[in-house]
């Protein structure tokens, strides 16, 4: 049997050699010297165009067999269950509750039926709050042939299951040991040519070196996560000086932004493989790495940042003010600790297409391995950034007022929804100051104090923007 083994076993090498050479061949001409010249072939498009194709007739082939069945397709959406209404003083809800808002009440006294005011409020805030759902993954109007995304797997067709079985395939079998390839190779070599640039001794010549080094493993992480990215307004793109602020879907926010340019880092030294990555790219550009005592000190980090942003020679910082990652479809409050620094703000705003693939990152619900396996094992990352003008603090405007600003722009930008909460909300409960706050504004209309101004849709929130804990102070702080 030996003389019949041999030829087997030689062919099987010979095959597994055509195998490895051609799959190094592909992912060197077709993904690594593009990502290296900056340079796009345009297959990513071609396949969102033919994903978008397949999600359409998907679709129909679902509503079809819905409707012949005479069954729901997807769950019903608790948005818009809850009649909105232009916000008001809390005396005028009152009043209008007790049938008589023309006619304001003779003295400040209690009636049984502002009771039923808070009743009606508590129930909206549990059926359609503003603030939880924001922390959760965000629904689908389609299915994009990902059974994490579909509710009713019942409701497919044969013909369908054939097209999800090979989607599956090919997402497991093809692109996620192609993807896992990339990343391996882009954090290889970044951290392999960092660590070597920084034994050149001319600062000049590291940190050009290092810009074009980081662009290069930036490009090959978004081809890793197939990204098809859309950039408008480059003209408004940072510059060295300034501070770079933007909404927080996902920890890849970095990479989107960081393939089209160059930015200095901000944020705490961690361990592991994270921390040997950290400790690679400080050597050959100026990042912004801090100890976990110094975040504490408030002051030192921002004099840290104030002297990176003096110097104009340096990269722009990028900061994610909301401090957690919100799911793509609002902007939450922004700290104010990096608008407290006296130079130009250039806000960023992001917006991932979730038909592609679900790009927000719960943290505490799934740790960075896993979620990183579920974007390389999704269909792409599909999203839009725009570069918004650079704005300044006007006259007699503070950081608060500042960050609401920006903000606002952002949320415009992206299509996304401004809310005046704190993202820390996602594992802390609210704090005792909130509650009080509505128990003080109902005193004041018992007394008769109650000020026409005073919403009673929560605008305290607008004038306290609650920062006074140490987390809050910190730009760094990411969850």
């Amino acid at each position: 049997m030996a003389w019949f083994t041999i030829p087997v076993e030689n062919l099987l090498c010979r095959c597994l050699c055509i195998f490895i050479t051609v799959w190094l061949t592909l992912l060197i001409v077709f993904i690594m010297v593009p990502a290296v010249l900056g340079i796009s072939f345009g297959i990513r498009r071609l396949y969102m165009r033919t994903l978008l194709k397949i999600f359409e007739w998907a679709t129909s082939r679902m509503e079809m067999g819905a409707k012949e069945k005479n069954q729901q397709l997807y769950k019903p959406c608790c948005n818009g269950i809850i009649a909105k209404k232009t916000p008001t003083s809390l005396q005028q809800d009152l009043q209008e509750l007790c049938g008589s808002a023309s006619c304001p009440r003779s003295e400040p006294q209690f009636e049984m039926a502002d009771i039923f005011f808070f009743c009606r409020r508590g129930v909206e805030s549990i059926l359609d709050d503003e603030v939880t759902k924001r922390f959760s993954s965000q629904e689908l109007d389609s299915w994009n042939l990902l059974t994490r995304s579909n509710y009713n797997f019942r409701h497919i067709s044969l013909r369908l299951t054939v097209i999800w079985g090979l989607g599956v395939l090919v997402r497991y079998g093809v692109l996620l040991p192609l993807r896992v390839t990339l990343a391996v190779t882009g954090i290889g070599l970044l951290v392999v040519l960092t660590t070597l640039l920084g034994f050149l001794p001319n600062r000049e010549l590291r940190f050009s070196l290092s810009e074009k080094i980081h662009l290069m493993c930036h490009r090959i992480c978004v081809r890793a996560l197939t990204a098809i990215i859309t950039y408008h307004n480059r003209e408004n793109k940072p510059k060295n000086g300034g501070i770079c602020v933007s909404n927080h879907t996902t920890p890849i926010d970095v990479i989107i932004l960081a393939n089209d340019g160059c930015y200095s880092m901000v944020g705490q030294v961690h361990g592991g493989l994270m921390g040997m990555i950290q400790r690679a790219m400080v050597k050959s550009s100026p990042h912004i790495w801090f100890e976990r005592s110094e975040v504490k000190d408030r002051h030192l980090v921002a004099k840290r940042l104030s002297d990176h942003v003096a110097d104009k020679t340096k990269q722009p910082i990028l900061i994610f003010p909301e401090g957690t990652c919100i799911n793509n479809t609002s902007v939450m409050m922004f700290k104010k600790g990096s608008f407290e620094i006296a130079c130009t703000v250039y806000p960023v705003a992001i917006k991932y297409d979730p038909r592609f693939g679900d790009a927000f990152w719960n943290s505490s619900k799934f740790g960075m391995v896993y979620y990183l396996l579920r974007m390389m094992s999704s269909w792409a990352v599909v999203c839009s950034v725009w570069y918004l003008p650079p704005m300044n603090r006007e006259e007699g405007e503070d950081a608060v007022q500042f960050a609401n600003r920006v903000k606002a722009a952002i949320a415009a930008q992206g299509g996304l929804v401004d809310l005046i909460w704190d993202g820390g909300l996602k594992r802390a409960k609210v704090k005792d100051a909130f509650k009080e706050e509505q128990q003080n504004l109902y005193s004041k209309v018992l007394l008769g104090e109650q000020d026409e101004g005073d919403l009673g849709d929560d605008k305290h929130l607008e004038d306290e923007n609650p920062e006074e804990d140490e987390r809050n102070q910190d730009p760094t702080k990411e969850q």
